[in-house]
C-alpha cells in the first residue's frame, strides 16, 4: 500500500502535466511539419483526381517512414549527447 509520502505533491502534478503539455504540443507540431512537407514533395499542384493516385500514394509512405527515422535518429543523438556523425 502507497504511504502519503508516495504521493505526488501540486508541484509535482503541475511539472508533469506541464511536461505533458509540452509534449503534446511537440508531437501536434512533429505532425503538422511531416504532413505539409509530404503534401508539398508527393502530391501535385493540379489535382486531377479525387483520390491519391499510386505514384503519389507510394511518394507519401517513403516520405513518412524517411521522416519518422530520421525525427528518431536526430532524437537518438541528442538524448545520447554525442557529435553528429
Amino acid at each position: 500500500m502507497a504511504s502519503p509520502n508516495d504521493m505526488p505533491s501540486a508541484m509535482d502534478k503541475e511539472q508533469i502535466f506541464g511536461m505533458a503539455e509540452k509534449e503534446m504540443e511537440y508531437r501536434v507540431e512533429l505532425f503538422n511539419k511531416l504532413t505539409q512537407s509530404c503534401f508539398n514533395k508527393c502530391v501535385d499542384k493540379r489535382y486531377k483526381e479525387s483520390e491519391l493516385n499510386m505514384g503519389e500514394n507510394s511518394c507519401i509512405d517513403r516520405c513518412v517512414s524517411k521522416y519518422w527515422h530520421v525525427t528518431n535518429l536526430v532524437g537518438q543523438l541528442l538524448g545520447s549527447g554525442r557529435p553528429p556523425m
